[in-house]
């Protein structure tokens, strides 16, 4: 399947729109779930969450990549700076390990037809590519290490542990069974 791939840019927020659909891909998210505090999030669930985003966009905050087929959005993967995700900097179990500058890839959105096709690992070669061009020297990702035939796909958001170590990544610490924070340095 040949794919091609470019950043979030108020070029190509109607894309971004058409992939995550009227609800905003899971449940009103519109990818501001790691960008906001539990109560705000909630808050904005929905379209709030929507212009949120895309100020954001308009803001040429980088944000992540979509993914197209044909010129049709497919997929989508957040990366951005760690200090633009507020959640992260409040969670127990994804706390940062240290004080180097790190850009996170956090969240996966790929239509549910383009699924187990090998997407996931071709976006984060990508997101890999978009964030070293805008001066990234250290990627992390927080994904599942949990078997995927017994993880249903719409809670799998932030990929599965063996994509990541198949690009290159390598796990740095766990704080939880399931939920190991893996690194690339580029």
């Amino acid at each position: 399947m040949k794919t091609t791939f470019k950043p979030l840019s108020k070029n190509n927020w109607e894309d971004f729109v058409e992939l995550f659909g009227s609800n905003g891909a899971c449940g009103g998210c519109w990818c501001m779930w790691w960008r906001l505090n539990h109560a705000e999030y909630k808050k904005n669930q929905g379209s709030g969450n929507k212009k949120k985003m895309h100020k954001l966009v308009l803001g040429n905050i980088p944000t992540g990549i979509i993914a197209y087929k044909n010129k049709i959005p497919i997929g989508w993967c957040s990366i951005s700076p760690r200090e633009n995700l507020v959640r992260l900097q409040t969670s127990r179990v994804l706390k940062s390990i240290d004080e180097k500058k790190v850009w996170s890839i956090n969240c996966f959105f790929i239509k549910k037809e383009f699924r187990k096709l090998g997407m996931s690992e071709k976006i984060i070669k990508e997101a890999v590519k978009f964030a070293k061009k805008l001066g990234a020297k250290i990627i992390e990702a927080y994904p599942i290490d949990t078997p995927k035939n017994n993880y249903p796909s719409v809670f799998a958001f932030t990929g599965f542990v063996n994509t990541f170590l198949k690009n290159g990544f390598k796990e740095v610490t766990r704080h939880s069974k399931t939920r190991p924070i893996v690194r690339k340095l580029i």
